[in-house]
């Protein structure tokens, strides 16, 4: 069944096996934009424990905003930011090396909007992982659809939920903190390189 859900940046275990476990995916972009959500935030995994990176953005129509009117601000160099805060954390994980080139890009090449930048970014994800999803935008809100699985807002920030769904594996900094849960789909790519679509998919 095709699964409706809201763009998402770097987004956690969870969102990702959402994707991956649908048939066809279709993100909502007619929606008024929600605050405080993973659409324009992720957490990593760093040196003194999670870490929480921010994308800028700016609300055209302020609180009335639809998600693909988003623009991403400019006022600030996050991209190098987000990817120093990237590299610190994963620079020593076993794959980090092997994936940063298809990754680099998008912390260099400035996009205007938001949902532009998310959905891109998860085309790559998906792709590294060797993973083939079909995905749409919706043409329009609609409050209740039909023959769709409705995740709009389902994989919540801070829901334990999120957190428990998977089982540990090897962190980098697991050793200082020990195991973290509900981290970016970074934190498992960059530390279980191939087989983290297996590790998605058993879920």
């Amino acid at each position: 069944m095709p699964i409706l859900i809201e763009t998402a940046y770097l987004p956690p275990l969870s969102y990702m096996s959402e994707l991956i476990h649908s048939g066809e995916i279709i993100f909502e972009v007619h929606e008024t934009y929600h605050k405080q959500s993973f659409r324009n935030h992720c957490i990593i995994y760093g040196p003194n424990g999670e870490q929480k990176l921010t994308i800028p953005v700016i609300k055209v129509n302020g609180n009335h905003t639809l998600t693909k009117d988003i623009r991403i601000s400019d006022h600030a160099p996050w991209q190098k930011i987000h990817w120093r805060s990237i590299s610190t954390a994963y620079n020593n994980s076993p794959f980090f090396l092997y994936y940063q080139d298809a990754l680099i890009p998008f912390f260099e090449k400035k996009v205007e909007f938001l949902a532009d930048y998310n959905i891109g970014l998860l085309q790559t994800l998906l792709g590294l992982m060797h993973l083939n999803c079909s995905a749409r935008l919706t043409g329009q809100y609609e409050k209740r659809p039909v023959g769709i699985a409705d995740l709009r807002n389902g994989i919540i920030a801070n829901d334990p939920q999120v957190i428990k769904t998977f089982p540990p594996y090897v962190q980098v900094f697991e050793p200082r903190h020990g195991f973290i849960g509900g981290l970016s789909i970074l934190d498992a790519l960059f530390n279980l390189g191939p087989e983290t679509a297996e590790y998605l998919m058993s879920r």
